[in-house]
């Protein structure tokens, strides 16, 4: 939890803030890196003792589960380097909305679930297939966030989903990936005898998609974090199941 929340989480979190200062400074200029609230050196101090911490703490946990290929520690580092190519340039996968929010979807959905199962279980390739497929739905929560940044983001040319298709049609692009991804699963679990577990996923989805047609489809900017408080735990639980 340490490793995957506050180290590596918040590296990524501070490494895009970082790189996205010029975005910031027009949506939202009292965010403390473009308000003048921090330093750049305590930035740049920031992301490295994150960074090392993380890695650090990856690479202990391999020792302590007597793993012979430190896989914990190459997740960390494959997630770090997929931290920084969706956030600075050349790359910069978030300038494209498709790719750059699937790599955010996979990063806190497939990343930490992949560590934690190959921590305490055994990492296989269903498990991997799964995962990859709920971070599909992680790509439509991803895309909730890019509402508010729409204009600074057309402003200096990043091709959010909001910015190519416009807000109605990203709307239900989000909730699609969302919902059908969820109802996909719940199938999947049907198919191999599962019954009760796709009721139980059934039946996490339609709180979504109620609270989706209450907050999130009429006004994505002015509710999404009552959206996101109020929906999200159902997805959480879901993943879970």
């Amino acid at each position: 939890m340490l490793m995957s929340g506050p180290c590596l989480t918040g590296y990524t979190q501070t490494i895009n803030d970082w790189y996205d200062r010029d975005i910031d400074a027009i949506n939202e200029p009292y965010r403390p890196i473009p308000s003048g609230a921090i330093s750049e050196n305590e930035v740049i101090t920031q992301i490295w003792v994150l960074l090392l911490a993380g890695l650090g703490l990856g690479a202990l946990l391999d020792v302590w589960a007597g793993h012979d290929f430190p896989i914990i520690f190459y997740l960390a580092l494959g997630g770090s380097l997929l931290s920084y190519i969706y956030s600075a340039p050349p790359l910069k996968l978030k300038q494209n909305g498709w790719i750059g929010n699937f790599a955010l979807g996979a990063s806190y959905i497939g990343l930490p679930w992949w560590a934690g199962q190959a921590l305490f279980g055994t990492l296989t390739p269903d498990i991997v297939v799964l995962t990859t497929l709920y971070s599909i739905a992680g790509l439509g929560i991803a895309i909730v966030n890019d509402f508010k940044s729409i204009e600074g983001d057309r402003t200096l040319g990043l091709q959010s989903l909001p910015v190519a298709f416009g807000m109605e049609t990203a709307k239900w692009i989000c909730v699609g990936a969302i919902d059908i991804t969820q109802l996909s699963v719940a199938a999947y679990l049907l198919s191999t005898g599962k019954l009760y577990y796709a009721l139980a996923l059934v039946g996490l989805t339609i709180p979504q998609v109620i609270l989706q047609f209450q907050y999130f489809l009429k006004d994505p900017v002015k509710y999404d974090v009552k959206y996101q408080a109020s929906a999200q735990p159902f997805f959480v639980f879901g993943l879970l199941v």
